[in-house]
């Protein structure tokens, strides 16, 4: 096996590519008392326009696909549940649809091989009939109704669409009632073939393991399939510009949400683990708990609790979200942009700059504590196509000038907009 490691954390990881053509990452923790397993692929929300690698023909599917075919995978023909069988085991089991991958996964501290061998099982045998997948439709309608009723989420998707023209990033994971309306086992099977072939696919293992006996027991449970070559996503061409500068609407809720994002349109970013490092560095300064932004607004009442902050990316669309609860989301839309341009002018302070880069180094060296954060990071971290370990090892790299480089490219006025859910 491939070993990579950072010799600044003490940590390694363990690399293979099966016969078959899926990617094996084991990352192995000591007397760690848990296990964590998750197997992805590299199928998304996103992934909605593409060429069958094995028949050339191009394909447009509804949205929602990528989420309905995960709910539908663990249905077994004999009646069963495979999510029931591992909680059957003791074994917390769980799987989530993004952007860009599908992932199932599970963390136990016993029965872990008994719990590989029902993963490996539901996951490379699906069962698609026009009963069950016309049952799943209303199942999964309700939960449209639910997130067409959430307020948080509703504040993310109208950001999304105000940055965004034609990337289907804004469009809802789970798509709508009327899109799932058309799926059908066909279609589920054709996507099935398409992105869950082993080659497009991943698995992150980290826990007490050794390696090489962990790496024969997946190979014992994989599924001999051809490498189907490259599957070829068309997205639409994307603009530089955002869409439209804010939007608002009314829900029921008891205070107002804001989220003021920055579209990153830069072409031909260069190395994303460094950007990303200055961009977190950059919104601690501007709005995180030691700032004085985030002291002063809190202070005077006007911005209720902490703000989420994320630079989300991939080769499709890339921005920066700053979200909370405000009692007045202008004035923080206000502050925030005021602030901004005030970094752009004067430049970051550097001692301040020197105590949040080693609070988020420190961020980084705790997450490795964790076996389920850390197989979770590289299974994300692999589907941008980058080695997690490059954020460790980075770090030094990324100097005040540079950060007040990338300040000035993505936190531009003309690429920000604002987004607000205003009580009824």
């Amino acid at each position: 096996m491939k070993i990579i490691e950072s010799s600044k954390i003490k940590e390694k990881a363990y690399i293979e590519k099966l016969e078959n053509g899926m990617d094996v990452i084991i990352i192995p923790k000591k007397n760690a008392i848990k296990k964590y397993v998750i197997w992805g692929t590299h199928f998304g929300s996103i992934d909605n326009h593409f060429i069958m690698p094995t028949t050339g023909e191009e394909v447009y599917i509804p949205d929602g696909v990528a989420h309905f075919l995960e709910h539908k995978m663990f249905e077994q023909p004999n009646g069963t549940n495979s999510l029931d069988i591992l909680m059957a085991l003791g074994i917390d089991a769980n799987a989530y649809t993004s952007n860009d991958h599908t992932a199932y996964l599970f963390e136990c501290t016993d029965n872990f091989y008994e719990g590989l061998d029902e993963l490996m099982d539901y996951v490379q045998h699906p069962y698609f009939t026009e009963e069950n997948v016309e049952k799943e439709k209303g199942i999964i309608g309700q939960e449209i109704g639910m997130y067409d009723d959430d307020p948080s989420w509703q504040l993310y998707i109208n950001a999304m669409d105000c940055m965004y023209k034609e990337n289907p990033i804004k469009i809802d994971i789970a798509g709508t009632v009327e899109s799932i309306s058309k799926i059908t086992p066909d279609v589920l099977y054709k996507c099935y073939n398409t992105f869950y072939n082993p080659s497009n696919m991943t698995m992150v293992v980290c826990g007490d393991f050794e390696p090489e006996k962990l790496l024969n027991e997946i190979k014992k449970r994989s599924v001999p399939k051809e490498n189907q070559g490259e599957i070829k996503r068309i997205y639409a061409k994307e603009e530089t510009e955002i869409n439209k500068k804010e939007t608002e609407v009314k829900m029921e809720l008891s205070n107002p949400l804001f989220l003021v994002g920055y579209k990153d349109a830069t072409k031909n970013k260069e190395n994303l683990v460094k950007r990303h490092i200055a961009i977190e560095i950059i919104l601690n300064m501007l709005i995180g708990k030691s700032s004085e932004l985030y002291k002063k607004l809190y202070e005077e009442n006007i911005l209720l609790s902490e703000p989420n902050f994320d630079y989300e990316f991939n080769n499709e669309y890339a921005h920066v979200t700053i979200y909370g609860q405000s009692k007045n989301p202008r004035k923080i839309y206000e502050e925030i942009t005021k602030q901004v341009e005030k970094y752009i002018k004067n430049g970051l302070d550097e001692e301040h700059f020197k105590r949040i880069k080693k609070k988020i180094y420190g961020d980084y060296a705790i997450e490795y504590n964790s076996v389920a954060d850390i197989a979770r990071m590289f299974l994300a971290d692999k589907m941008k196509g980058i080695n997690s370990f490059d954020y460790i090892e980075e770090f030094n790299t990324v100097t005040k000038e540079y950060t007040e480089g990338i300040l000035k490219e993505v936190f531009n006025e003309k690429n920000e907009i604002l987004s607000i859910v205003n009580p009824k």
